[in-house]
């Protein structure tokens, strides 16, 4: 009897608040679909005792101890003009994504400011996955996503989703955060290579590393000035012709030749341990066992400062400790401003030093 009560849209509201207590699920359950069909109409109830009670049913609701409960009033409330800010606010934050999530991506209540207080706080699991998702999100917001997002190897489909929203606004100094650690993260690179208006020096960047089936997409952007149509050109042919003579000189043996910057890319690409290390070892004038011991360290300084006395650029390096020395992403040295070794000299010595002695 108290279910067919609870599902039946002239019982009163006064009733209906006794039962959004009841100790029976189902009856909960009845009562909150019939409310969440109710919901839309509440800003039309001229009677304010009805839209308070109401309110008050859906804030009871909203506050069970059972999932399907509150999910039920989050999917009701996502997307609507005028619900209640602080039913709002506290369906963000539920505990559960099931709860918090369609809120995040859909409620137009939430401000960025909202937001970007819910991410400084330490959001649970898929809540900044949710939030790359909403619509029209700003730099700032942005900014606040990719901070949060990018050192973290389980948040890696937030980045991929940001990447893939077309109404993102993202900033160039963002976007070189995210370029920073692309090169190992294969899901975000094809997102990068389709976002509209790319500056020009993202592009080139791309060119460095995107996989061959990416060359074509990346060439035909309509975007491109002479310039960095030039340049991309450029790196996509010498990208071919470092693989294909990699490829020639046999890769289970060739090690890549001295001073031949590209075909030392395309080993460390390819994850040619053996003849990456040689290669290191020979132009670091190195032990190989040394090199080897640096190479499996685990530490990125090491690795980075052993990349410095070969001569390979900090492109390179960071290449290098993610694919050859399989350093996690979160945990790389990235090059400072874009290209420049992000230690210096003294501290690249030393660490040599700290391993060689």
């Amino acid at each position: 009897m108290r279910r067919a009560i609870a599902g039946n849209e002239t019982t009163p509201r006064q009733a209906d608040l006794l039962l959004a207590r009841d100790s029976d699920l189902g009856v909960r359950e009845l009562l909150a679909q019939k409310i969440a069909r109710l919901a839309p109409q509440l800003s039309q109830e001229a009677r304010t005792q009805i839209r308070d009670l109401t309110i008050e049913v859906l804030e009871t609701l909203a506050r069970d101890q059972a999932l399907k409960v509150r999910r039920i009033v989050a999917e009701a409330l996502k997307d609507l003009t005028d619900a209640p800010a602080h039913l709002i606010q506290e369906l963000a934050r539920d505990l559960e994504i099931k709860v918090a999530g369609p809120v995040l991506q859909y409620s137009p209540i939430l401000t960025d400011d909202d937001l970007m207080e819910i991410i400084s706080s330490g959001p649970i699991r898929g809540a900044l996955t949710a939030i790359a998702k909403r619509r029209r999100i700003g730099d700032r917001l942005a900014d606040a996503i990719v901070a949060a997002a990018v050192e973290v190897p389980h948040e890696t489909d937030t980045i991929t989703d940001l990447l893939n929203n077309k109404s993102a606004q993202i900033r160039e100094e963002t976007l070189d955060l995210i370029l920073d650690k692309a090169p190992a993260v294969e899901e975000w690179q094809e997102p990068l290579v389709r976002r509209p208006l790319l500056p020009m020096n993202a592009v080139k960047r791309l060119a460095e590393f995107v996989s061959s089936s990416l060359f074509d997409l990346l060439t035909a952007r309509p975007d491109l000035d002479k310039s960095t149509a030039k340049a991309v050109a450029k790196a996509v042919k010498k990208r071919l012709a470092a693989e294909a003579k990699q490829k020639d000189a046999g890769d289970s043996q060739a090690t890549p030749p001295a001073g031949d910057e590209e075909a030392m890319s395309a080993a460390i690409a390819g994850g040619k341990r053996d003849q990456v290390m040689a290669a290191l070892g020979r132009d670091a004038g190195l032990n190989p066992v040394i090199v080897k011991k640096i190479m499996s360290s685990m530490s990125a300084k090491a690795v980075t400062a052993l990349a410095w006395k070969s001569k390979l650029t900090m492109r390179q390096a960071l290449q290098l400790q993610l694919k050859i020395a399989g350093i996690p992403p979160h945990q790389a040295l990235n090059p400072r401003g874009g290209t420049d070794y992000p230690l210096t000299t003294a501290e690249m010595e030393w660490q040599l030093e700290l391993l060689t002695g």
